[in-house]
């Protein structure tokens, strides 16, 4: 993992060695302050450590004070062009704000918003996109390129460091991913600050899941990243799911149940598909670390699966009966199959029965961690 300068987000440690935390923004008006901190506590139950809202007026200012009050997560104020605002929404209580220092005004306004957010103990995000970088940097680079994005970003810091500001965290996106890879790898190469991480402008959730895992999961795999957000078209509420799904894929979030299904084939005899959607679902308050597994066949099942806690192999439709329950509840014989323990014949709900073992092991491991 790459060693950064580390400090506070809130009450959330980042950088430093730190767990790597999942950020999302709200599209409400921030001016309704009901409406936005319902959104932010549905992106936090849905595993936002952190959320990020435009403020673009006094109104969003004067919203702020209870929107902070409500929320369940530390919150970072999107900010542009008005130092003002970034003042008012750190004198306010917010956590973090986003800037881009070159567009905030004077140096004596770069000065106010240091001084300020030094006084509270607040970081500044400097954000700086391919659609970002200063006139002069594209014209010496014949265009965006990776150290034409990273030159940007460490000149609009040199303005937070000249007065004395180093609570930074960078971010360098790109709506494409070789850009954006690219540039994240070079930062990290001349700078210790930490890492904001993310595929921008990915787009609609399906395509955009698949460039963010991408970018941020080749990032997160060379161990740059202290936090990281999934950008897609639409509500925010999916992002936080697919940024804890890239956390789990590359081992960085363990604290729940990865459910592993096989593709199938001939020799399949259940469905699998369903079941394991039910075992997902039934599973996902689970906070153990955990691999389960829904295999289709007990020719290879419990071979191709034996790294998991627990799995499930179909052995065929039983003879009892027929589909009972709906989704993932099909009758049908198949065998259990824990880490260490002979392979159990069973019958029935498949998916029950498995979601009930699974269940048991859970509170066996939370007993030994206690």
């Amino acid at each position: 993992m790459r060693q950064t300068r580390s400090f506070h987000i809130g009450n959330l440690p980042i950088g430093g060695g730190a767990p790597v935390t999942v950020q999302s923004m709200t599209n409400t008006d921030s001016r309704d302050a009901a409406a936005t901190i319902q959104q932010i506590r549905d992106l936090a139950a849905a595993g936002c450590d952190i959320v990020r809202l435009s403020v673009y007026d006094e109104a969003c200012l004067d919203a702020l004070p209870a929107i902070i009050d409500a929320s369940p997560v530390p919150l970072v104020a999107d900010i542009h062009y008005r130092a003002d605002l970034a003042v008012g929404a750190i004198e306010r209580g917010i956590a973090k704000v986003r800037i881009n220092p070159g567009n905030i005004g004077s140096q004596a306004e770069v000065k106010m918003v240091a001084d300020c957010a030094k006084m509270h103990h607040v970081p500044i995000r400097i954000g700086v996109n391919s659609g970002s970088i200063e006139k002069d940097i594209l014209a010496r680079d014949g265009g965006v390129t990776p150290q034409g994005m990273v030159d940007s970003a460490l000149s609009h810091a040199r303005l937070l460091e000249k007065e004395g500001f180093t609570d930074i965290v960078l971010s360098l996106k790109a709506s494409s991913v070789p850009l954006t890879v690219a540039a994240y790898r070079l930062a990290a190469e001349k700078t210790d600050y930490p890492l904001h991480v993310g595929v921008t402008e990915a787009g609609l959730p399906g395509t955009g899941n698949i460039k963010s895992a991408i970018g941020i999961g080749s990032l997160l795999l060379d161990g740059i990243g202290d936090t990281i957000r999934v950008s897609l078209t639409g509500s925010p509420i999916p992002e936080a799911a697919a940024a804890i799904d890239i956390l789990k894929a590359v081992g960085l979030r363990n604290s729940f149940v990865n459910v592993v299904s096989c593709p199938t084939c001939g020799r399949t005899g259940i469905d699998v598909a369903a079941i394991a959607k039910r075992v997902e679902t039934e599973l996902a308050d689970i906070r153990v670390p955990m691999t389960v597994a829904v295999m289709g066949c007990v020719v290879n099942g419990p071979g191709e699966a034996r790294e998991a806690d627990i799995g499930l192999a179909g052995g065929g439709l039983s003879s009892a009966g027929g589909a009972a329950g709906g989704e993932g509840s099909q009758y049908a014989v198949g065998a259990i199959f824990e880490k260490g323990k002979k392979p159990q014949k069973v019958e029935g709900d498949l998916a029950a029965i498995l979601i009930e073992r699974a269940r048991l092991l859970a509170k066996e491991k939370e007993a030994l961690h206690e």
